[in-house]
């Protein structure tokens, strides 16, 4: 079993059924089937890709993703899907470490594309507009690539808040162990119909946007425009979509817009960043379908624990251990913590990937034992539901006491006024280290600094309350809706 001939299975029993919904246009298991087969043919007789050699993809969001992820896993190569956001020379960096030398691309990023050719003159591109005629384009099948779940599938780039980005290595039967361990907990059938609107080449999407409806014979409804919400809503609706996995902004944005009657939607999960417990109230308040936390990093396929569908839901808990997945809290040295203890959240299972691409350094730091060492810091309660407090590299000592900056951060959101709110720590040469808030006001708020300092001194100890409120107008962010704390900690206070 491998990816494509699970995806085989899901074509023989669907053909004819609506796979992608894209505004008016629909797409069967039968088109994707064959795109993907004409493509396959194509890398291997005109690009020579042989089984292994990795093939990027830089895409929008767009039907002919699909088509190009399952292509390139027909011809037997390795995909790496790339961050359509980043810059040419960061896209270089990627060419250059994974050795792409073929790149599925389009014309709407053609500035940096120009850019990124004359810096990789050996690059050689397939662009989606060439789709529409694979399918008829060379006679026969692809040659045959027989790939194991030991085979490798994608290799998926890190964000890099940490320095140069690392290629996490992913197998046939990581993806497929993570599917599966999906299809259990949110309780996924043929008649699901996934929204897909954060972008697809971010290991969330990938594994349940795309990979998991198309496993079960479910469907996929891409949404072609996020702004205003509403439009969202509109396709939904339009679409009878019932699983919405997206970002807390996301929800932020869909708890301040109309409810349409008759939501389709049956579940909301939020993931690829922490969830404000205020905003997870405000939509559970207002929409007639659960909105539940889950967690995972791209290392782990990507999903590790989510609250259970059924309940109980558990208001700032990423939940439970998903399916045939081991979650812990270890120290520094890999003991076993207990009930409470605060420590390294850490992962074992099918799911956890084989290492970093070409970094054997990289890998022996992320990898104990056999557990993934996630770098999140946090512990479970009695009931096995898991609470992350923070990032390993962001807590603070504050006069050698261990501070959170979560905990300060979901305070601040409890203040009437704010949009949203991210705390670092700055050296500070008493105290070690002290906490600086940057606050996001919602349209139209005026925040006061002392009034907001104030109300966090009312609920924290003195030595968690921040030094200073820097107001911005926005975050800074990355593709997928982390907040970048490296650009917090590099902007004059």
């Amino acid at each position: 079993m491998n990816l494509v001939s699970a995806f085989a299975r899901s074509v023989d029993q669907n053909a004819a059924k609506v796979a992608l919904f894209w505004g008016d246009s629909r797409y069967s298991y039968r088109d994707f089937a064959m795109q993907s087969g004409g493509l396959a043919r194509k890398l291997q007789q005109d690009f020579d890709v042989q089984p292994g050699d990795r093939v990027g993809i830089w895409l929008k969001n767009c039907p002919e993703f699909v088509s190009g992820l399952f292509g390139i896993l027909s011809a037997g190569g390795v995909v790496v899907p790339i961050n359509n956001f980043l810059k040419a020379q960061e896209v270089e960096y990627i060419l250059r470490d994974a050795g792409i030398r073929v790149l599925i691309t389009e014309q709407s990023l053609s500035d940096a594309l120009a850019q990124l050719t004359s810096r990789v003159p050996e690059l050689r591109l397939v662009h989606v507009h060439d789709f529409l005629g694979l399918e008829k384009s060379a006679e026969g099948s692809p040659h045959a690539c027989p790939r194991t779940v030991q085979d490798l599938a994608v290799i998926i780039y890190t964000s890099g808040t940490t320095g140069r980005p690392k290629g996490a290595m992913l197998s046939h039967g990581n993806l497929l162990h993570n599917v599966e361990s999906c299809r259990q907990v949110m309780e996924a059938v043929s008649y699901d119909r996934f929204v897909v609107l954060l972008p697809m080449f971010h290991s969330f999407m990938l594994c349940v946007g795309i990979l998991l409806p198309l496993i079960v014979g479910g469907s996929i409804v891409l949404v072609r425009s996020v702004h205003p919400p509403k439009n969202i809503l509109q396709e939904i609706t339009q679409h009878e979509a019932t699983i919405l996995p997206a970002i807390p902004q996301l929800f932020r944005a869909l708890a301040n817009a109309p409810v349409p009657p008759n939501l389709p939607l049956r579940l909301c999960i939020s993931g690829a960043a922490p969830l404000p417990r205020e905003i997870q109230k405000e939509f559970n308040a207002k929409f007639p379908v659960p909105l539940i936390e889950g967690y995972g990093l791209s290392e782990a396929s990507p999903v590790v624990s989510l609250n259970p569908i059924r309940g109980p839901w558990k208001i700032g808990s990423i939940g439970k251990a998903i399916p045939d997945v081991e979650v812990s809290v270890q120290n520094d040295t890999g003991d076993l913590l207990p009930v409470g203890e605060v420590g390294e959240i850490c992962v074992r299972g099918g799911n956890v990937m084989a290492g970093y691409w070409n970094q054997p350094e990289e890998t022996a730091k992320a990898l104990r034992n056999g557990w993934l060492l996630t770098g999140d810091v946090g512990y479970c309660d009695a009931d096995d539901y898991f609470y992350i407090t923070d990032r390993k590299k962001d807590m603070l000592l504050v006069n050698g006491i261990n501070v959170y900056p979560r905990e300060i951060e979901e305070v601040i959101y409890q203040f009437p006024g704010i949009k949203e709110a991210a705390v670092v720590g700055m050296p500070d040469p008493r105290k070690g280290e002290q906490p600086i808030a940057f606050a996001v006001a919602d349209d139209g708020a005026a925040l006061d600094e002392k009034a907001l300092l104030q109300f966090v001194r009312g609920k924290l100890a003195d030595y968690k309350v921040p030094r200073k409120v820097v107001f911005l107008p926005n975050l800074p962010r990355n593709a997928t809706g982390k907040t970048l704390k490296t650009a917090l900690r590099q902007m004059p206070i």
